[in-house]
């Protein structure tokens, strides 16, 4: 299994396969006039004001920035080292702990993207009964430590957000968190590696998509990558400092019946620095049915969408099988 980082070093030019077509290459299609002013979020304000403002931004945006959580900096900083850290392992090092490409799970290091400019790392965090720790790094020997203290940070965020956005559907605070599965919400972090590249302008990171997720949560390095789609441009979103970057995934807006909308998006690389961001994707455990939760239907409210299994979604999805 090649990956991009292995194959590009000291690259003057572009192998052909990264070239995307003309419709897609971001000297095309990246707006440059502003960046997408996308809603910022104080996560320590009064509930009510924070309540609006998320359901507000899922509507409207579906991608917002919440700044005040209660995740530390030296929590974020930890992740980000051992992340960086892995990823400047020798290639031979880093193989061993390479995605078993029988399976169908996507634990481990590599790349399913065709023609991304990216590798990455994915390790299931929470919960316990998900996580294979044999595809976690041993080195740096604190990987573990720090991922795990990351994962459980997360998990208050993570409810607040989906009490939010429950109460702004009419729905009890806890209604959507067991919709989408209770204590068994699994918690998927990749971690996306983006080498310099000598014709960024040509190639994208990862190509326009949704997230089959319920949430994404990332956190981006300082490098700007991220790109969202809106008004039939593609705008470069920036970051604030220590916000964690919100995506609303497939499923919730599945469970609304499109009042949230999972944000279409996309990743851009730089021609001088490496990006790397950390995504953890809320997915709904395998065997869970996704559907228009029932409460918001009725004559004038019709499913707009299927009820499924998520493991059927997912397949679905990936393979690029209308749903």
């Amino acid at each position: 299994m090649e990956k991009v980082q292995s194959n590009v070093a000291g690259l003057c030019e572009l192998p052909a396969e990264f070239i995307r077509p003309e419709a897609e290459q971001p000297r095309f299609t990246t707006f440059e006039g502003a960046d997408a002013e996308v809603p910022v979020v104080d996560f320590g304000g009064e509930w009510e004001t924070v309540v609006k403002a998320v359901c507000e931004a899922s509507s409207k945006w579906g991608l917002f920035q919440i700044v005040n959580h209660s995740i530390s900096s030296e929590v974020i900083d930890n992740l980000q080292r051992v992340g960086r850290l892995f990823f400047e392992l020798p290639n031979e090092e880093k193989m061993a702990y390479a995605r078993d490409p029988e399976s169908k799970s996507l634990d481990g290091y590599g790349s399913r993207l065709r023609n991304g400019w990216v590798d990455h790392l994915f390790n299931k965090i929470w919960p316990p009964n998900a996580v294979d720790y044999r595809f976690w790094p041993k080195t740096p020997p604190d990987y573990r430590e720090v991922t795990e203290e990351y994962g459980k940070n997360l998990q208050e965020v993570v409810e607040k957000l989906l009490g939010c956005l429950s109460l702004g559907l009419g729905l009890g605070a806890e209604e959507l968190k067991t919709a989408v599965g209770g204590e068994e919400l699994v918690y998927n972090l990749k971690i996306n590696y983006y080498p310099p590249c000598p014709r960024p302008d040509l190639v994208l990171g990862v190509p326009a998509h949704t997230d089959l997720s319920a949430l994404t949560i990332l956190v981006p390095n300082q490098v700007q990558g991220l790109q969202v789609f809106r008004d039939q441009h593609w705008y470069n979103v920036s970051y604030i400092p220590n916000a964690l970057i919100i995506h609303i995934g497939d499923q919730i807006e599945i469970l609304s019946n499109g009042k949230y909308k999972a944000v279409l998006h996309r990743s851009v690389v730089n021609k001088e620095i490496t990006r790397i961001s950390w995504p953890v994707f809320m997915e709904p455990p395998p065997h869970l049915e996704v559907g228009p939760h029932p409460k918001l239907l009725n004559q004038q409210n019709q499913p707009k969408y299927k009820t499924k299994k998520f493991s059927d979604y997912a397949y679905c999805k990936l393979n690029n099988i209308p749903q």
